[in-house]
C-alpha cells in the first residue's frame, strides 16, 4: 500500500521523508500518512497542526504518524492532538525498524533524547520522487546555540556521515541517472569535525566527490555558514567547474550588535569580505541568503544595515523570516520589536530582494546558459536561476539556451 508523506521545512526533512516512505511502504497495511514537521518558526508549527487536523477531517480512516523537529521539541503539543496516532522522534524516524511490524503495539509517543545521539545515519535513496536534483544529507545537528534557534534541540549535536558513505550514495544516484546532487545538512560547514580519528571538512568532501565520481555533472551545496568555509572549499569554488556557482549563506542580519545578540559567529565585515573573495575567484557566482527581520531590540538603524547588506554582498535570492519567538530560547526573553514593525521590515527586505532578483534577471538577457531541465517546462542555470523554456521539454536534460527576457521571477528562453 502506498504511504503518503507531508513535509514541512528544510531540504533535510524532504530527504528524510523519502527515506521513511521507503521503509514504511513494504509494511503498510492501512492508510498511512507521515507528517514530517518543522519547528524553525511558530508559523511552521501552526501550519503543520492545521494540516494534521485537515487530514483527519478529510480522511478519517487514515493513520497519522507525526515526526520531525516539531514532534521532537514540542512533543506535548502534538501528543495532545487526538488526530495523531503516533509520535516518532527525529532519531528514530529514519531507522528501518521504526516502520516494521511489531509483535505488540508500539508506544504512541516514541521520542528519545536527541542529545544522546552520536552518529548520523546516511540517507539510502537514489532520487527524490518528482525531483531533478537529488539531495544527499551529509551532516545532522548543530553544536552552535544561536539565541533565536531551537533546531539543535530538535536535531541534536553535530554529527557527520562518513566520506565513504557519502561517496557510495552519490555513486548510486549517478548510476540511476542522476545529473545533479545537492549536499545538505543542518550546519553543513561543520561537516567532519566530529570525526575524532581523522577530522575532515566540507571542502575535502566536495573535492573527494568531484574526484571519485567523475560522471556527476553538477554538485551543489545547500545553506552554508560563510565564517566556517575552509580553504579546501574555497579551492573547489575557484577551480571546480562542476561545483555550481551558487551559494546560499546563513547571514541572518547585517548589524554587528544584532549579530552579537543572535550569538552568530561572524560580523558584518566578515560577510561582505567573504562575498567579495568568492566573487574574485568565481565572478559568475550567485548568492542567496537567509535574513531575519525584526529581531528583538533591533532599531530602525540596525535594520537598515541588513537592508544595505543586500547590495553590499550582492545578494540575489533572499529567504526572509519575520522574527518568530521560540519558547525557551534566549531571544524570546529579549525586548521584542512590535509585530507590525516586524512585518513591515520583512516586507521591505522582500522588496529589496525582488529588486535585486529583477536586476540579476535583466543582466542575463541575451546571454547563453546551460540549463538542467525540470518538470513544468523550466530549467535551472548553473547559478540556480529558473528559466522558462519554450515547448514541451523532458525533465533531466541539459539544454543550451539563449535568454530572451524575464518576468521578474524567472528567465525566459527562446
Amino acid at each position: 500500500m502506498a504511504v503518503e508523506t507531508l513535509t514541512f521545512g528544510c531540504r533535510l526533512n524532504t530527504v528524510e521523508a523519502e527515506v521513511m516512505r521507503g521503509h514504511a511502504e513494504p509494511h503498510a497495511q492501512d492508510d498511512l500518512v507521515i507528517v514530517n514537521t518543522c519547528a524553525v518558526t511558530q508559523e511552521a508549527g501552526r501550519q503543520a497542526r492545521k494540516a494534521i487536523r485537515r487530514l483527519a477531517r478529510e480522511r478519517p480512516a487514515a493513520r497519522i504518524v507525526v515526526t520531525g523537529c516539531g514532534a521532537q521539541v514540542e512533543t506535548d503539543l502534538y501528543a495532545a492532538m487526538p488526530e495523531v496516532a503516533r509520535l516518532v522522534g527525529n532519531d528514530a524516524k529514519t531507522r528501518a525498524d521504526t516502520w516494521e511490524p511489531a509483535p505488540v503495539a508500539p508506544e504512541r509517543v516514541a521520542v528519545d533524547d536527541i542529545m544522546a545521539v552520536r552518529t548520523a545515519a546516511p540517507g539510502r535513496i537514489t532520487a527524490l520522487a518528482g525531483h531533478t536534483r537529488a539531495f544527499v544529507p551529509v551532516q545532522n545537528g548543530c553544536d552552535h546555540r544561536c539565541t533565536f534557534c531551537v533546531i539543535p534541540f530538535g536535531r541534536g549535536n553535530s554529527r557527520s556521515v562518513t566520506q565513504a558513505e557519502v561517496l557510495d550514495q552519490v555513486r548510486r544516484i549517478v548510476d540511476h541517472g542522476g545529473r545533479e546532487v545537492v549536499l545538505t545538512g543542518v550546519d553543513l560547514t561543520a561537516y567532519g569535525r566530529d570525526f575524532s580519528d581523522s577530522p575532515s571538512s566540507l571542502g575535502q568532501l566536495v573535492q573527494a566527490i568531484l574526484t571519485h565520481v567523475p560522471d556527476l555533472a553538477r554538485l551543489r551545496l545547500s545553506s552554508i555558514d560563510s565564517i566556517e568555509v575552509d580553504d579546501a572549499l574555497m579551492e573547489a569554488i575557484a577551480g571546480a567547474a562542476r561545483l555550481m556557482p551558487h551559494l546560499h549563506l546563513s547571514l541572518q542580519a547585517g548589524d554587528d550588535l544584532v549579530l552579537k545578540r543572535m550569538k552568530r559567529r561572524h560580523g558584518r565585515a566578515d560577510a561582505i569580505r567573504f562575498c567579495a573573495a568568492v566573487r574574485r575567484l568565481r565572478p559568475e557566482v550567485v548568492f542567496g541568503a537567509d535574513l531575519i527581520a525584526g529581531f528583538p531590540t533591533e532599531t530602525e538603524a540596525q535594520f537598515a544595515r541588513s537592508l544595505d547588506l543586500v547590495a553590499e554582498c550582492g545578494l540575489t535570492h533572499l529567504h526572509v523570516f519575520p522574527y518568530s519567538p521560540r519558547p525557551g530560547t534566549p531571544a524570546a526573553r529579549m525586548p521584542p520589536v512590535p509585530g507590525d514593525v516586524v512585518r513591515a521590515r520583512a516586507a521591505r527586505l522582500r522588496e529589496a530582494g525582488a529588486a535585486a532578483l529583477a536586476a540579476h534577471l535583466a543582466a542575463q538577457v541575451g546571454r547563453r546558459h546551460r540549463v538542467l531541465t525540470e518538470r513544468g517546462g523550466i530549467g535551472r542555470t548553473e547559478g540556480f536561476t529558473p528559466v522558462r523554456l519554450a515547448g514541451d521539454v523532458p525533465a533531466g536534460e541539459f539544454r543550451d539556451v539563449t535568454i530572451t527576457g524575464h518576468d521578474g521571477t524567472a528567465l525566459i528562453a527562446a
